[in-house]
């Protein structure tokens, strides 16, 4: 948001220019307000800022706005699209830049950046920050190289930090800072400031409908289920964690995962089936309240379908409580008058088609959240009637957009339409057509006061011209989304016929429509004075596009559809920011649901995570030189020696020998793996090459090829990993497929139970089996992390040759081989040798070594070759192939089949 910042980010901003440090607010302060700040005070051609961790919409995000505040040297982006021999000029004009990590690491490598004209680094989502990630290694190059440059780091997910041991201080340690400044909601002056220009909040707690209530209750209590077969499968999983609360958060997958991910491939079908259970249990809650009932009631049916197709019939199905949400969540959408009973007794159908003769009766709960958002919209548009000055602007904020499409729907046509229209896609395709047009007849929007608001809307429409006139700013939106938006409306569902009418519809009202054209592209405008908007709070492409929207359209009524904690922080910053103007939010949310849990689970973890920094804060011990400005800093020297090696004091009394340092070559685009920070760490020099064969050169000998599991398999799959270890034994002695696993999976290829015994096709140790034997001088290391890998290197560099860079950069898959492997085979006949009868890759050596060429072979005896190849059978074979001529009737049968 634009404008002077607030007193408590004044003196965000002030404690964190005054000293380098880890800056950590609560979720929608305004960070990113804060960072611009900074941005607009390094615009100048002066100072030479780097600005990390920020993505490409952000960055346009920012360059818009620090144009729009009248910031002449505007910040810069260095991409792959900014030619080697431009970057030093980019340097030196100065002024805040974003440079990609790879570019930036491999410039301050081969010291393309000037390091030390570089004043500071400035670090976004630093609570990404880990030891071997990219921005960790630039920031140990740039404070080796640069001892007077500042380093300030923002982040607003304080429960980033209260997940593992010392997170906050290992993030510390690598951003070379020594203070932490911790601001939560409950901080004393962000408390002030925002309770002083409080906006005006009016919370409706919805009731849910007893069905509803039903439904919601038999979810959680098989989740409860779920959870118990969990911890019965699997007792070392933490109970705490794995609590029916816990389960309610976004978070929990994410828990879930960081327990069974290193156990997966030990883990029975049982309890892989109940994850997957929890998982769709967790949509169930989260389709229930978002959705209308004939959306939930279809996911329903379309589970049941699909256990009962594949096969897998999970246990949840056939507990009382499924059955009863089945029972419930039919209810809410039709009625058989015949069949009842026996619905409630088998909540399966046993024969569908029996029961599609009996009529239904369509019964269509409507969603309560959107009575109580008409009775919200009502309220604002009598509240602007009888306002003197201009109406309010209205913005509506739901999840998704899928619920914004049908608030947008239900808001235009009214509930019975849009729940009428979705029914006849899903369930009453078979109905006949009289009761879906007779259902058409309840077009309107409200119930009550129903003939005021909507005749007031049909007025308006058409009398546009009349109220332009008045300059009432009192603007209305149907176009405003385009072409693009009306299809993805569409596709939530309309049939053909429905569809034509709207746009036939919308056609007659653009005329005498006012277009608003708003930068944003995820939103939903709406054919209603005053000026209404509806924009999904998650999902967008853009993750300013709801600020854009605040700065643009400036609403006086906010409604929040749905809960978010980070925009309702962002709207008390708006109305602080714009004192004076007034301001009403409208809360809408189900009481007593796990909507209203979810919501108040959030708030309590970020403010259990402020309490864990605070004590931390307090507690930790923070060294003197961390900030790296001289060199008694550990973390910056570059030792490959353990800190238990023992000092030989037979050698001058322990006096150390100054050693020439090793290199590895390392190919460009080895930059995005956190291999090379490893290796610089661990002293070794990395020399960034353009390399087409190999990976990383680690001697004139050895050459390493690294993949992932998974891109291990997609190489072996596609026959890429073939073409690269062939270049590799042509043009090394030592060619090494280097298997790399994440530390955080498991250290095995495939499970215990998919081995095979036999060969086959499309089994990857297969694959890899032959891979070996047609390179047998292939080696393969196989590396359970990225730290085994370079501790694994260092090995293999000691007392040996270093390579030369010029040499590996010279070898492509095309050139002529280099001298130090031309001695070794020559393609052309070796290929044509191993292919001749009697001859494989076990004998063919001995012919190498006896024979320099095939002319040598043809002189060598029948006898000689038996000797060779260490078989008669194999020495016959090869002599007849070379010497035997082949006889006149099958020449002359040969002529004949030719003609």
């Amino acid at each position: 948001m634009a404008g002077p910042l607030l007193e408590h980010e004044t003196e965000m901003f002030l404690s964190l220019f005054s000293a380098d440090g880890l800056l950590v607010s609560a979720e929608g302060l305004g960070i990113d307000r804060l960072l611009l700040h900074f941005m607009k005070v390094y615009s100048e051609e002066g100072s030479l800022v780097l600005l990390l961790n920020t993505t490409t919409p952000e960055q346009e995000y920012f360059t818009e706005r620090l144009r729009a505040e009248g910031v002449s040297h505007l910040p810069q982006t260095v991409n792959s699209d900014v030619q080697s021999s431009e970057r030093y000029h980019v340097y030196t004009q100065g002024g805040v830049l974003y440079v990609t990590s790879r570019i930036l690491v491999v410039d301050f490598l081969t010291d393309k950046i000037p390091a030390h004209l570089i004043s500071g680094i400035l670090v976004y989502r630093a609570h990404k920050i880990i030891d071997s990630c990219q921005e960790a290694f630039i920031l140990r190059l740039y404070r080796q190289k640069n001892k007077t440059g500042f380093i300030k780091a923002f982040t607003d997910k304080a429960t980033a930090f209260s997940t593992g041991f010392c997170q906050v201080e290992r993030v510390m340690r690598n951003l070379f800072v020594k203070k932490l400044f911790l601001w939560p909601r409950f901080q004393a002056s962000v408390n002030t400031v925002l309770d002083r220009h409080k906006p005006d909040v009016v919370e409706l707690h919805v009731p849910l409908t007893s069905a509803m209530r039903a439904i919601q209750s038999s979810i959680l209590d098989i989740m409860n289920a779920c959870l118990k077969e969990l911890k019965r499968y699997n007792p070392t999983l933490e109970a705490e964690d794995l609590s029916l609360e816990n389960t309610l958060g976004s978070a929990f997958e994410k828990t879930l995962r960081h327990y069974l991910d290193p156990l997966w491939h030990q883990l029975g079908a049982k309890t892989k089936s109940l994850v997957q259970d929890l998982k769709i249990l967790r949509t169930l809650l989260l389709y229930l309240t978002q959705y209308d009932c004939v959306t939930f009631l279809n996911l329903l049916e379309s589970l049941r379908s699909s256990q009962k197709n594949f096969g897998s019939n999970s246990g949840w199905l056939f507990l009382d409580s499924s059955t009863s949400m089945f029972v419930n969540a039919r209810s809410r959408v039709y009625r058989i008058q015949e069949g009842k009973k026996k619905l409630k007794v088998g909540e399966v159908d046993q024969n569908p088609c029996a029961s599609a003769p009996l009529k239904r009766e369509r019964v269509l709960e409507k969603n309560p959240k959107w009575e109580a958002l008409t009775e919200v919209l009502q309220e604002i548009e009598k509240e602007n009637s009888s306002s003197e000055h201009e109406a309010g602007h209205v913005l509506i904020c739901a999840s998704d957009d899928r619920t914004c499409a049908q608030l947008k729907e239900y808001i235009q046509r009214g509930a019975d339409s849009l729940l009428n229209r979705l029914y006849s896609r899903t369930f009453g395709k078979d109905e006949p057509a009289a009761a879906h047009d007779k259902s058409k007849q309840g077009n309107s929007w409200p119930k009550k006061g129903t003939g005021k608001s909507s005749n007031g809307k049909k007025s308006k429409a058409k009398n546009a011209k009349s109220s332009t006139k008045k300059q009432k700013l009192s603007l209305t939106l149907t176009q405003m989304v385009g072409q693009e938006k009306e299809v993805e409306t569409a596709q939530m569902g309309s049939s053909g016929d429905e569809e034509e009418h709207e746009v036939e519809e919308e056609e007659k009202e653009q005329e005498d429509e006012i277009l608003l054209n708003l930068s944003s592209d995820s939103y939903y405008g709406i054919v209603k004075e005053p000026l209404t908007v509806i924009h999904p709070l998650k999902g967008c492409s853009d993750l300013y596009s709801l600020t854009r929207v605040l700065q643009e359209v400036e609403p006086m009524f906010v409604v929040l559809y749905d809960a978010e904690l980070s925009f309702v922080r962002q709207l008390e910053v708006y109305k602080a920011s714009r004192p004076g103007k007034p301001l009403r939010v409208y809360f809408l949310i189900y009481g007593g649901s796990t909507e209203e849990q979810r919501y108040l689970t959030a708030l309590c973890k970020e403010k259990q995570a402020f309490e864990h920094l605070i004590r931390e804060k307090a507690s930790m011990v923070v060294p003197e030189e961390r900030e790296g400005r001289e060199d008694t800093n550990l973390d910056l020297v570059r030792n490959s020696e353990p800190a238990n090696a023992t000092t030989n004091t037979r050698k001058a009394g322990g006096q150390e020998v100054v050693k020439e340092p090793s290199r590895v070559i390392v190919d460009m685009r080895e930059f995005r793996s956190e291999l090379p920070s490893l290796l610089h760490r661990r002293g070794l020099d990395i020399e960034p090459v353009t390399l087409e064969v190999g990976d990383y050169i680690l001697t004139s000998n050895i050459c390493v090829e690294r993949k992932s599991v998974s891109d291990l398999i997609g190489s072996l799959q596609s026959g890429r990993l073939y073409t690269q270890c062939l270049s590799m034994s042509r043009f090394y002695r030592q060619p090494v497929l280097l298997i790399e696993f994440d530390p955080a999976k498991p250290f095995s290829l495939v499970a215990r139970s998919d081995l095979r015994q036999e060969m086959s096709a499309n089994d990857i140790t297969s694959k890899l089996t032959l891979l070996t034997l047609h390179f047998p001088r292939l080696r393969l290391l196989w590396c359970p992390s990225p730290h085994a890998t370079a501790e694994l290197f260092q090995e293999l560099k000691r007392g040996r040759p270093e390579p030369d860079a010029s040499a590996a950069q010279a070898i492509t898959a095309e050139s002529d081989m280099v001298e130090e492997s031309a001695d070794l085979y020559n393609p052309g006949p070796y290929d044509f040798l191993i292919r001749m009868p009697g001859v494989n890759v076990k004998n063919f050596r001995g012919l190498v070594k006896h024979a320099a060429n095939l002319a040598e072979l043809l002189t060598l005896s029948q006898e000689k070759l038996s000797d060779i190849l260490g078989s008669t059978s194999n020495g016959k074979k090869l002599y007849e192939f070379l010497h035997n001529s082949m006889n006149g009737a099958s020449v002359q049968k040969n002529k004949h089949t030719s003609k």
